[in-house]
């Protein structure tokens, strides 16, 4: 299995933190949450901070099917390490319901191209993404099967990454254990 398998369903999630905490929700969730979610299916693919947002965590988590979603999540969720550090990892939190949950229009988060900087684009309706869009994504119209995490339904949305800046991208800063970079 490759991590392009993971591009199948996709939630980009967007926390809004306390100021002055993300580092700390960053640290946590590199030491203590990569590798239980990994163990249970899903696939990280990105964790970022918003340069232009200082109290922002932005991150990108895979799976192979809405299926393997549920199973991963209903097994990281009620499992040890979730159940040891939720308290610390909600305390720098505000809101952790940004959370879209998107399909596929073009995969390449796996094998992105070379060169520097990581772009997003959420775009309103149903939108076609530039050539330049190394992956692209929209509203992935399945019910949420893991309603302890809330997924907006205020689409439909596309969602395009970039190596290039357009004036409605937001760039994202790859921390430490981002495989995507």
């Amino acid at each position: 299995m490759t991590s392009a398998d993971f591009e199948t369903v996709l939630e980009l999630r967007r926390y809004t933190l306390h100021p002055g905490r993300r580092d700390e929700l960053i640290e946590l969730f590199e030491r203590e949450f990569v590798e239980p979610q990994e163990a249970v299916g899903a696939h990280l693919f990105g964790l970022f901070r918003s340069p232009a947002a200082p109290d922002e965590f932005v991150w990108l988590r895979g799976f192979r099917s809405m299926e393997a979603r549920e199973e991963a999540l209903t097994a990281f969720y009620s499992g040890p390490v979730w159940k040891a550090h939720r308290s610390a990892a909600n305390a720098t939190m505000i809101d952790s319901d940004n959370v879209l949950l998107l399909r596929p229009v073009r995969r390449g988060l796996a094998a992105p191209p070379p060169g520097p900087g990581v772009h997003v684009t959420i775009a309103a309706g149903s939108v076609s993404p530039p050539d330049s869009a190394f992956a692209a994504f929209e509203t992935e119209p399945s019910e949420n099967t893991f309603l302890q995490l809330p997924v907006r339904t205020d689409g439909p949305f596309s969602v395009w990454f970039s190596r290039l800046a357009s004036p409605s991208s937001v760039a994202l800063s790859p921390t430490t254990r981002s495989l995507l970079r």
